[in-house]
């Protein structure tokens, strides 16, 4: 990409001093023309680079230029960094190749403050067709479990990757539903990036527009054994809860009600008690027999 080309060319040059259009142009398998519009972006954004004719002319920057006093300042140089270090955390080869050459011009090194562990995700062909799909606004193809056990076919103009409760989702504008739709990542399989363009949506006026979840609600209450604090701390926000003189808590939630809940219940074994709503309290002690009876 141009943005890789045209740190490398000034990393060149502050190595360099002098180099010619022609050797830029087999070094990055491009034109000279290609090369020389580089100069002109590199001009324009303030770099002291000039060209001169003749035997011995080429192109060059200026004595003693220095990018890291002439442009940014030691925050803005560290901001960079980390920003391109947890780029290059999620597989982006391209964000490690300039990382290391602005670490070079910089003469520092990225502070490694973020460590990402992507155990389950196939990071270039999840997050780096995604990531390619976005920045160049093509439409994307996938095969996605919804939460109602479907396997279908998605076409979607992805917006963003989103992080939230603990897991990885695409938000996009799905073209089936005519809507925005979180996709989350673990269910995502087969992906294609078509060479389908779409214009930019205004994401705030579609959010607008969202269809609300069709699932009814359910509002719960659950006492939870202090063999689960762990999980409390980590399965609810602290307004959910009230801490027990016996170390148990009382949880009062309100979600979507589908399997998910269900077995989101019967994963606390008979370390938890629905107190709210009978009719749930029902549901999970048939569940339990079923279960029971298999074993």
């Amino acid at each position: 990409m141009q943005s890789t080309r045209l740190f490398e060319i000034i990393y060149i040059l502050l190595n360099k001093k002098t180099t010619t259009a022609k050797e830029l142009a087999q070094r990055f398998g491009v034109s000279t023309r290609t090369i020389y519009r580089d100069v002109d972006t590199l001009s324009l954004a303030g770099i002291p680079i000039y060209t001169e004719k003749g035997k011995h002319g080429g192109i060059s920057l200026l004595p003693n230029y220095v990018l890291n006093k002439s442009l940014l300042s030691e925050a803005e140089q560290e901001e960079i960094l980390s920003a391109l270090n947890s780029l290059s955390l999620i597989g982006d080869n391209e964000a490690g190749q300039v990382l290391r050459r602005l670490s070079d011009i910089f003469h520092k090194t990225a502070t490694n403050w973020l460590e990402v562990n992507f155990n389950g995700y196939d990071c270039e062909d999840i997050f780096g067709n995604f990531k390619t799909a976005i920045i160049e606004r093509r439409i994307a193809e996938f095969d996605y479990f919804s939460s109602y056990s479907e396997l279908t076919h998605r076409r979607v103009e992805p917006i963003k990757l989103y992080f939230m409760s603990k897991a990885w989702y695409l938000k996009g504008y799905c073209l089936e539903k005519q809507d925005i739709r979180l996709f989350k990542l673990v269910r995502v399989s087969n992906i294609k990036v078509t060479e389908e363009t779409f214009p930019q949506r205004d994401e705030q006026t579609t959010l607008q527009s969202t269809s609300p979840d069709k699932r009814p609600y359910v509002t719960l209450r659950l006492s939870i054994a202090p063999e689960m604090a762990y999980r409390v701390y980590d399965e609810f926000s602290e307004d959910m809860v009230e801490c027990q003189p016996d170390n148990s808590f009382i949880v009062t939630v309100t979600w979507p009600e589908d399997n998910w809940v269900y077995g989101f219940i019967l994963s606390f074994g008979e370390y938890i008690d629905v107190l709210a709503p009978q009719r749930i309290k029902d549901i999970i002690r048939d569940k339990a027999k079923k279960i029971a009876a298999k074993y």
